[in-house]
């Protein structure tokens, strides 16, 4: 089965502030091609561009017999899949272990109807702001080998991946305040 690996990261600039800017991008690779996308919007929060950074990702597969597999490191989105919170968010009628509304509903169905188009999807959780270079990074290698077996070397290029896609979401953000201060 064909793979498409795709990196997915989303910033927000004075997040849970009435004034904010927010950014997100995606890195896609297939058969050793690379795509990168990002874009920026306002008044946001930082988990509705982690949603959109997996979702615009997604859109941009245009076949569904795919194995993708999708690396982040939104806790939020990751311990949704692996947690299966989604399944029981379903089961409550979109409603938390709390009894809240599930925050973004609109844009998890958008997420979830894009994942179950395809033949396979598995998300991984990267810890964020990771160099590869750094002391720590053999005890991070430990835990997301629970995850998922890649070798030391895989796991430096997981996070050097993950790094270039926190560098388009802020690229978004960039690009979306320089294109407003452009127009005034």
């Amino acid at each position: 089965m064909k793979k498409v690996v795709i990196y997915s990261d989303g910033a927000c600039r004075n997040n849970q502030q009435d004034e904010n800017v927010g950014g997100w991008g995606a890195l896609l690779i297939y058969k050793g091609n690379e795509k990168e996308i990002s874009g920026g919007t306002y008044n946001t929060t930082n988990n509705i561009m982690e949603l959109t950074a997996m979702i615009e990702g997604l859109k941009q597969l245009k076949q569904t017999d795919l194995h993708v597999e999708i690396y982040s490191d939104s806790a939020y989105i990751v311990n949704a899949f692996q947690e299966r919170w989604i399944d029981r968010w379903r089961l409550n009628g979109w409603r938390t272990s709390q009894k809240k509304p599930v925050e973004n509903k609109e844009l998890w169905e958008e997420l979830i109807g894009l994942i179950e188009q395809f033949s396979r999807v598995d998300v991984y959780k990267v810890k964020g702001h990771l160099s590869p270079e750094a002391p720590s990074v053999g005890k991070w290698h430990r835990k997301f080998n629970e995850q998922r077996e890649v070798s030391r070397q895989e796991f430096e290029e997981i996070l050097h991946n993950n790094q270039r896609v926190d560098g388009l979401a802020n690229r978004g953000i960039a690009e979306l305040e320089e294109s407003c201060s452009q127009t005034i």
